[in-house]
């Protein structure tokens, strides 16, 4: 029987990475876009209808018939997110009331403070030190009361995600730019400190093998990815810096200049949300995957060198031919 799932957020990076997967996999995939010039188009397979993630009669109509819905949007730029993220949330749920769905969706760690710290299972307890974490603890929440209802869900935590289509993050904001060869690799944490970091074609595959076995998880279903995990947090630049050497370049590592982000974050909104979650990279908080493995038996995983080549070849950030 065919499978049709419903993506929100299909132009974001987990979005569009899980989507592409879901095709791949045989699945019917259909798509929310705003701006569309007509009311659907088609491309690469992908059904994009138009219509706004705010809008629950545009949810409710493009969720019809679909067994899954991947909620997969954010506000962009970290922007505006008390005044829309638990109302997109709010219209996930009830389109997936009515079509009895699953709801997945791609969880983050700012829900947890440091006393959930350094290991972070999914029992956790959720005491968020910034705002961003407050909301989204308040949007778990929701989630895990719709299932009381008859919806289901899964939850899928990773690291900072990185891949050759990964959308704004950690790696093609801060620690390198997108489009330039690399020179400068900036290094964000504290000397000594490790950091969990997820290749997002990974966590895409992971959230397709949960779907397959969604009918054996309990309702609410959480799960953590263990990614790559950087232990004193250089291993991601070397690995960088490496790749760049093979393709005939040199790069030099550096400190991130926090001191130039806080000076211009009164003036740019991203920069300053950025700031506000600098906690993560002055302690070690590393995913407990133990329970995803109990479930899939591995861990979708691509080898660092690999994955490293493939993000910055995705980023135009090698101009140079491998040698």
């Amino acid at each position: 029987m065919t499978q049709k799932v419903l993506v929100l957020g299909a132009t974001g990076g987990i979005g569009g990475e899980v989507a592409r997967q879901l095709r791949d996999a045989g699945w019917q995939v259909q798509a929310l876009q705003r701006g569309l010039a007509q009311s659907s188009e088609t491309r690469d397979g992908i059904v994009y209808l138009r219509g706004d993630a705010l809008d629950r009669e545009d949810v409710m109509r493009a969720a019809q018939g679909c067994n899954v819905l991947i909620h997969a949007v954010n506000p962009p730029g970290y922007r505006r997110w008390s005044e829309w993220v638990l109302p997109m949330m709010d219209n996930t749920i009830a389109a997936a009331l009515k079509e009895g769905a699953t709801i997945v969706l791609p969880g983050t760690v700012y829900n947890y403070g440091p006393d959930a710290f350094p290991l972070l299972t999914e029992d956790a307890p959720q005491h968020p030190q910034t705002r961003k974490g407050q909301i989204r603890v308040e949007l778990e929440q929701r989630l895990q009361a719709a299932t009381e209802q008859g919806a289901r869900a899964i939850v899928l935590r990773a690291g900072d995600f990185f891949g050759p289509k990964a959308g704004n993050n950690w790696f093609s904001m801060g620690l390198i730019k997108p489009g330039k060869t690399v020179k400068r690799i900036n290094l964000p944490g504290d000397p000594g400190v490790g950091h969990q970091w997820s290749y997002l074609p990974d966590v895409a595959q992971a959230m397709v093998q949960l779907l397959n076995r969604r009918e054996q998880l309990t309702p609410f279903a959480s799960f953590h990815m263990a990614g790559h995990w950087d232990a004193d947090g250089t291993r991601i630049a070397a690995a960088i810096a490496r790749c760049v050497e093979q393709h005939g370049g040199q790069a030099k590592v550096r400190a991130f200049p926090w001191w130039l982000a806080r000076l211009v974050s009164p003036f740019v909104t991203t920069l300053r949300e950025l700031l506000e979650m600098r906690y993560l990279w002055q302690q070690p908080l590393r995913m407990d995957n133990r329970r995803l493995l109990a479930v899939l038996g591995t861990e979708p995983h691509t080898p660092l060198e690999q994955a490293i080549e493939a993000t910055l070849k995705g980023l135009g950030c090698l101009s140079l031919p491998h040698r």
